[in-house]
């Protein structure tokens, strides 16, 4: 279960974390709600399809996807969203249920936009609809060790 391996992962690297179990959450603002945080916090995890291959890009749930600023740092014309049968086989999950974790959680390149790394802290569903993690953006960043680049507005 993806939820476990993230706890794991934590736990290994003695990192502090607040695990949030809650009614089902969708929408970023309802995960906001059920977590009792602020939807700027709130870790939005996009998988997109960047060519021939598929990537992970997070930004605030609070934010919208610049995908002109994607499509530029690639040097791209056009980008798409994975699709529900993609999503399922590249990570095993629902959408809205991503976790902001590559690899070695999934084997996709991740990405983090500027709107995530000012904040204090994280939040994210890790995996369900009705499990959330909060922790601090400094750990989060140094587990995970993304591209950071700017792609919300």
């Amino acid at each position: 279960m993806i939820l476990n391996n993230i706890k794991d992962r934590l736990k290994a690297n003695s990192i502090n974390f607040r695990e949030v179990h809650h009614e089902p959450a969708k929408t970023s603002e309802e995960s906001a709600r059920a977590r009792g945080e602020d939807l700027s916090i709130g870790g939005k995890a996009l998988v997109l399809k960047i060519e021939d291959s598929f990537k992970i890009f997070v930004l605030s749930a609070a934010k919208k996807l610049d995908s002109a600023a994607i499509k530029k740092r690639f040097n791209i014309k056009r980008l798409r969203f994975a699709n529900r049968d993609e999503l399922l086989e590249l990570t095993g999950l629902e959408p809205g249920s991503i976790p902001p974790f590559g690899q070695p959680l999934f084997d996709l390149e991740l990405f983090v936009d500027n709107s995530i790394v000012k904040n204090e802290k994280i939040a994210f569903n890790a995996g369900t609809h009705t499990d959330s993690i909060i922790m601090s953006v400094k750990d989060y960043l140094e587990l995970t060790k993304p591209t950071i680049f700017n792609f919300s507005k």
